[in-house]
């Protein structure tokens, strides 16, 4: 996973920013007109709405990728001259393209982007039940895993020809395998990409908590939503399980992070802390852990090494709304942010 030099998170139509001001943080927003709809492929990033964004990564390039879902594309933030370009998705709903151009295939519900090591974009499509791949030379769209048929089948065969239920995030793995997070399974994938097998190696379509210490491959891991990799560990957010849990891919095992698995907003030690439907996750420069707190409207960051977790962005479960650009970003309102 492409670290994040500075936190970078998404609310309903608009893509925010976290700046280090001394020792709190402002915010701004970089891209989306706060307006849902399609008022253009291309254009520049403050004047173009962005209907739904859901996932980003900043790609090798330096450019930050959003998910765009209302309008089933995903698109190119330039940082330097804050323009918006489409890079997949021709705006319309649907299950089509393959082996032609990214720009001109039908893409359903994109969630979220990552890269490979040789620059290849990847992205999951939730209501496609699948993940699809662009060439990263040829800007080519071929479908990885997933057949475009929701179901639970196909462990130990052709990642292609097996069946997923709503996917909501994808990951690496330090081995370069392609990691999913099969929420309507429950269960989380592997898709080995030199073979193109894919493998469960969480869950076992049961809708249960995992148990802390306990094996991850056929037991029960209740709807993962979302994911992050450092080395041989992946973090995993449970939406449903209000909670974030480590995976030790080399041995197999959970570990309990953060989150009593109760609905709440409480800062403090990780096992201690309340959360509220996390969405999205991802690590920062600094090895800490950067949480989309859904229904909480809030920015959370655990820092692993004290095990404590505290509130950077928003303020809890009833300061929903849209507002404090160039303020500080604790008094900032979110609605239901998700990447």
């Amino acid at each position: 996973m492409i670290r994040i030099p500075r936190p970078a998170f998404l609310l309903f139509c608009c893509l925010f920013t976290l700046a280090s001001a001394g020792r709190g943080d402002t915010i701004e927003t970089i891209a989306g007109t706060g307006k849902p709809g399609d008022n253009g492929r291309d254009g520049a990033a403050l004047e173009t709405n962005i209907d739904q964004p859901f996932g980003l990564e900043f790609g090798p390039d330096g450019a930050l990728y959003i998910c765009e879902v209302g309008t089933h594309r995903v698109r190119r933030l330039d940082c330097n001259s804050g323009r918006l370009t489409t890079v997949a998705g021709a705006g319309r709903k649907g299950y089509a393209g393959d082996g032609g151009p990214a720009e001109q295939a039908l893409l359903n519900e994109p969630y979220e982007v990552r890269f490979d090591r040789d620059g290849n974009m990847f992205f999951v499509e939730m209501r496609n039940h699948l993940v699809r791949r662009v060439d990263a030379k040829t800007r080519t769209i071929t479908t990885v895993a997933g057949c475009g048929e929701a179901g639970d089948a196909g462990d130990s065969g052709p990642a292609v020809k097996a069946k997923l239920r709503t996917p909501h995030s994808i990951a690496f793995d330090a081995q370069g395998g392609l990691l999913i997070a099969d929420i309507g399974n429950h269960r989380i994938r592997r898709v080995d990409l030199a073979s193109g097998k894919i493998e469960s190696i969480a869950g076992d379509g049961q809708a249960k908590m995992p148990e802390d210490g306990k094996p991850a491959r056929g037991r029960p891991v209740l709807g993962p939503r979302a994911l992050a990799v450092e080395n041989e560990t992946l973090w995993v957010a449970l939406r449903e399980g209000n909670s974030i849990w480590r995976l030790d891919l080399a041995q197999g095992t959970w570990r309990h992070a953060a989150g009593t698995l109760r609905k709440g907003f409480q800062d403090g030690p990780g096992q201690e802390a309340l959360l509220n439907g996390p969405k999205g996750i991802a690590l920062d420069a600094h090895g800490r852990l950067e949480i989309a707190d859904t229904e909480n409207h809030a920015v959370r960051e655990l820092d692993p090494a004290a095990g404590v977790m505290r509130t950077i962005a928003g303020g809890g479960p009833k300061a929903g709304g849209f507002g404090g650009d160039g303020g500080p970003a604790l008094a900032a309102k979110f609605d239901r942010l998700h990447g």
